[in-house]
C-alpha cells in the first residue's frame, strides 16, 4: 500500500517531487506509525463491513479501525463481534482484497485473545487492537492480553492506546497518571504503535461540545491535555510516541459541491483561491485549521469518523518542496557541527542542531507521503485523491 496509491502513476508523477512510498502491515514501527495518516473508524456492526473496507482502501485511506465501543450499543457488542468476525473470514477469503491496516478497537482485555481465536487464519488481516481509556492500570491488563494473542497467533500485533481517560484531564492527577502511561508504554514500546487522544471523551467530562468553526486548541482545557501529552510522551529524544491528532466531529462538507471545480486541472489563473475560498464556504475550514494546527503541536496522523475527512488530512500531511529542502539542509553530513544557514528559498533561518530533530520527522514524513512538486499545493493534491 501507499497514499495516494490510488492515484494513476502520470498524475503522481505531475504531483510530487519525490513520490510516497510503498509500505506494508510488515514494515518497521516507525514507518507504520508515519504512516496512519487519516486513520477511519467504523462500527463493527456495518452488515457489509469487507465492502466498505475494499471501498475505502480503493479511495485512499491506509488505516481502519473497526469499533466495538463507544460507537455501538452495550447491548449489540455479541452480534458486532460475530459480524467483526464472519466479515473479516470473508474479506480473508478474497484473493484480490488489498485491505488498508486494520485495527480492532475493543471494550475489554478478554476480547483481544478471543477474537485472535475465533479469526483463526483470517487473522493475518489484523494489525492490531485499539485500547480505550487507557491508563496504567487499565493498560497492563489489555497490553497483558495483546502479548497472549500475539503469542498464539505468531503474528506481530500492534497496541494504539487512546488517551481520554477523566484522570488525565483532571488537574490534580494528570501528571500522576501521564507518568503511570509512559511507564506502561515504555515496558511495551515494541508493541505500541501510536498514542491516540479521545478528544470527544475530554470535552465530555465538562459538558462541552466545540462547534464548527473552533479546533480542539480553542477549547482550553482540551489544549492544555494535548500539551501535556505531548509534553510527556511526544518527545523527539528518542523516548518519546507518535501522538495522532483528535477527531473532528463535523461532515456537513459534501464532496460533489465542489468536486468539480476540484476536477478543472490544470487550474486557470484565480480558480485555486476561488476553490480555497469554496472548500472553507462549505465548513472545511475548521477541519483544515486543526489538521494544521495538529502538526504546529507536534501530533501526526488523525482519527477521523467520515470518509470525507480522509483526503485534507493526507494532502496537508504531504511535504512541501520547501520543507524537504530545508530538512535535506539541515541534515547534510557537513552541517553536524552545527551553525546557521539561510534557507535555499531565502526566506528563513536554518539552525542546525536545534532544527534537526524537526528534519529528521519531516524527512520520515516525507517517506511516507511523498513530497510535492515546487508547484504543488493543498488543493491540487486533494483534487486528485478525491475519489472519482
Amino acid at each position: 500500500m501507499r497514499h495516494f496509491g490510488h492515484v494513476a502513476p502520470e498524475e503522481r508523477q505531475r504531483l510530487f517531487h519525490r513520490e510516497p512510498a510503498v509500505f506494508t502491515a510488515d514494515s518497521p514501527t516507525g514507518v507504520l506509525a508515519a504512516a496512519l495518516g487519516a486513520t477511519l473508524y467504523s462500527p463493527a456492526t456495518r452488515p457489509r463491513l469487507a465492502d466498505d473496507v475494499v471501498k475505502q482502501a480503493s479511495r485512499g485511506v491506509v488505516s481502519m479501525v473497526l469499533c466495538l465501543e463507544d460507537s455501538i450499543g452495550d447491548a449489540d457488542v455479541t452480534a458486532a463481534e460475530e459480524n467483526l468476525v464472519r466479515q473479516l473470514s470473508a474479506l480473508a477469503g478474497t484473493p484480490d482484497a488489498e485491505p488498508p491496516l486494520l485495527f480492532v478497537r475493543v471494550r475489554y482485555p478478554e476480547q483481544i485473545p478471543d477474537l485472535v481465536a475465533r479469526l483463526g487464519p483470517a487473522v493475518r488481516l489484523l494489525s492490531g487492537f485499539v485500547l480505550p481509556k487507557f491508563t496504567e492500570e487499565r493498560g497492563v491488563p489489555f497490553l497483558e492480553a495483546l502479548t497472549e494473542a500475539e503469542a498464539a497467533c505468531g503474528r506481530r500485533l500492534f497496541a494504539m492506546p487512546v488517551l481520554e481517560s477523566p484522570d488525565l484531564l483532571y488537574l490534580e492527577s494528570r501528571r500522576e497518571t501521564l507518568d503511570g502511561v509512559f511507564r506502561v508504554v515504555d515496558k511495551y514500546r515494541d508493541r505500541v504503535l501510536a498514542l491516540r487522544l479521545g478528544v470527544t471523551d475530554f470535552c465530555s467530562s465538562y459538558g462541552l461540545r466545540r462547534a464548527p468553526d473552533m479546533t480542539a486548541y480553542d477549547v482550553q482545557i482540551v489544549a492544555s491535555v494535548i500539551a501535556d501529552v505531548v509534553n510527556v510522551l511526544g518527545r523527539a529524544d528518542g523516548t518519546g510516541f507518535t501522538v495522532t491528532g483528535p477527531v473532528w466531529e463535523y461532515f456537513r462538507v459534501q464532496e460533489r459541491m465542489f468536486k468539480p471545480q476540484l476536477r478543472r486541472s490544470p487550474f486557470l489563473e484565480g480558480e485555486v483561491e476561488e476553490l480555497r475560498e469554496s472548500l472553507i464556504a462549505h465548513d472545511m475550514d475548521g477541519l483544515l485549521r486543526e489538521i494544521a494546527l495538529d502538526r504546529a503541536n507536534g501530533l501526526l496522523g488523525k482519527t477521523c469518523i467520515h470518509p470525507s475527512h480522509v483526503m485534507p488530512v493526507h494532502a496537508l500531511s504531504v511535504v512541501s518542496h520547501e520543507e524537504f529542502s530545508d530538512a535535506q539542509d539541515i541534515l547534510r553530513p557537513e552541517r553536524l557541527g552545527g551553525g546557521v544557514l539561510r534557507s535555499a528559498y531565502t526566506n528563513k533561518m536554518n539552525e542546525v542542531k536545534p532544527h534537526r530533530a524537526w528534519a529528521e520527522r519531516t524527512l520520515q514524513r516525507a517517506e511516507v507521503f511523498g513530497v510535492a512538486n515546487a508547484d504543488i499545493g493543498f488543493v491540487e493534491l486533494l483534487a486528485a485523491g478525491l475519489p472519482r
